[in-house]
């Protein structure tokens, strides 16, 4: 690479910059459970042929007098056992690396990434791309039936190579025919930035005052690490419950969640609503094969007491405030003006760190509206000779305010619940609701506190069943 390409970040990503602090340094991971243990050898060659497909994820950081803006770099990136613990900060202002890291840890592949390079879904296209071309190197059979087989063809286990000597080159034909994400694509810039002829400009409606939103509190963990807990369940059963409710999946684990934090609480006292951010992938109706961040973020709330408020009601009530505001239409009113504000004359002309400090006062007051958020990135599906070899896919973030993601895949649903706290009641809450509906549930923790801590060396995640 020349390190002579750049872009300028777009309007998501700066939020992110703004936004990060030690306890959220706006992080995420997606892993793959492999169905052995992973060999470092061949994910580093996996990464190496990946990596050249992505010319986004070759970008560093660097800071200009008005913006930030993403520049390409000679950087190659290394695969390294996990030694930190889930979603560590990855940028740091004094020093140019890349903003995002690939690990390995037993069974799983683990990619970690700084949100204001890539959102969930271009992430999910590089772990596919990623786990594709180790289990092409890992199974030559599946190789060849990806085009994607050393020459050789044989292997690698058989032979002894694995793990100490060289492979063949990947990716091979298919995977040099699939898409190539550039680091200067921006959708949002794309759909949203010029007017459309003939629209009616915005007219400003007013919206109805915000309820004070109630906010979870608690013992926040020693140096910062994300309290993080998993929970594994059949995807069908869940799936049923939602559906019996006339819901979706997203809107029923919403709506668990949001009676999973009353009860843990015990009581919200006057401040009765809860409030969730639920991001939508704009891709869905803007068409972009961009890796680059194109979501966003929709704003639903319930409060307890006007009403019904079993977890079926509370759900159908969410959907009913979600379904308009995430039609193609409605989104695109939002993101205009976002948009308008951001190229406003006067705040392109502010100094970057004034700007920081202006999108970092309006990301804390944002803050004050919400009580969780979550994101749900769906079924995840593989090409047919990799899909086998994977189990679980799981999905963690950094969290200023306790969250939740989920991802389904091999009929499993992993819910991966983050906090900078260290309690966990509401996640007890909400794994009681579903085993007291017949669903196998099992959970794993890692630990954060300095009593977890002492019992482990490294302070490495560790697993435990509970």
């Amino acid at each position: 690479m020349t390190g002579r390409t750049w872009a300028r970040l777009d309007n998501a990503s700066n939020i992110f910059l703004a936004a990060r602090t030690d306890a959220d340094p706006k992080v995420f991971r997606l892993s793959a459970e492999m169905d052995h243990e992973v060999d470092p050898q061949l994910l580093q060659e996996a990464l190496d042929a990946t990596y050249d497909r992505y010319p986004l994820y070759r970008a560093v950081l660097r800071r200009g007098v008005f913006w930030y803006y993403l520049q390409d770099s000679d950087l190659r990136p290394l695969v390294s056992a996990e030694v930190q613990h889930t979603c560590a900060p990855i940028y740091q202002a004094d020093r140019r690396t890349l903003l995002f890291r690939v690990l390995h840890h037993r069974r799983r592949i683990n990619l970690e990434v700084f949100h204001a390079l890539s959102d969930g879904t271009g992430a999910l296209w590089f772990l596919s791309d990623l786990v594709t071309a180790y289990v092409g190197l890992r199974y030559p059979e599946a190789g060849r039936a990806l085009g994607t087989a050393p020459d050789a063809g044989a292997d690698p286990v058989a032979t002894g190579q694995t793990g100490t000597e060289p492979h063949g080159t990947v990716p091979a034909e298919r995977l040099q025919e699939a898409p190539v994400h550039e680091l200067t694509a921006d959708s949002f810039a794309h759909y949203f930035r010029r007017r459309r002829q003939g629209q009616a400009p915005a007219t400003g409606a007013a919206r109805p005052p915000r309820k004070r939103v109630h906010r979870v509190r608690g013992t926040r963990t020693p140096d910062h690490r994300t309290r993080a807990v998993e929970l594994t369940l059949p995807a069908r059963d869940v799936l049923s419950l939602a559906r019996a409710e006339g819901v979706s999946l997203t809107m029923y684990l919403t709506a668990l969640f949001f009676e999973s934090v009353r009860r843990s609480s015990g009581g919200l006292g006057r401040n009765r609503t809860l409030a969730v951010s639920v991001p939508v992938n704009l891709r869905q109706f803007f068409p972009s094969t961009s890796a680059r961040n194109f979501f966003a973020a929709v704003r639903v709330e319930h409060t307890y007491g006007e009403g019904e408020d079993d977890v079926g009601s509370v759900a159908r009530q969410l959907e009913g405030q979600f379904r308009p505001k995430a039609t193609p239409e409605a989104l695109e009113r939002k993101l205009r003006r976002f948009i308008r504000f951001e190229r406003t004359p006067v705040l392109r002309v502010v100094p970057r760190p004034l700007k920081d400090l202006i999108l970092g006062l309006v990301n804390r007051v944002n803050n004050r509206g919400l009580t969780v958020a979550i994101s749900n990135m769906g079924r995840v599906n593989l090409p047919d000779p990799v899909d086998s070899h994977v189990g679980r896919m799981l999905l963690h973030v950094s969290a200023a305010r306790p969250q939740f993601c989920a991802v389904s895949h091999a009929g499993l649903l992993t819910i991966s619940f983050s906090s900078p706290f260290t309690e966990t009641g509401h996640i007890r809450e909400f794994a009681r609701h579903l085993t007291d509906r017949g669903i196998a549930v099992s959970v794993a923790a890692a630990r954060v506190t300095e009593e977890e801590l002492r019992l482990v060396e490294t302070g490495v995640q560790t697993e435990v069943e509970a």
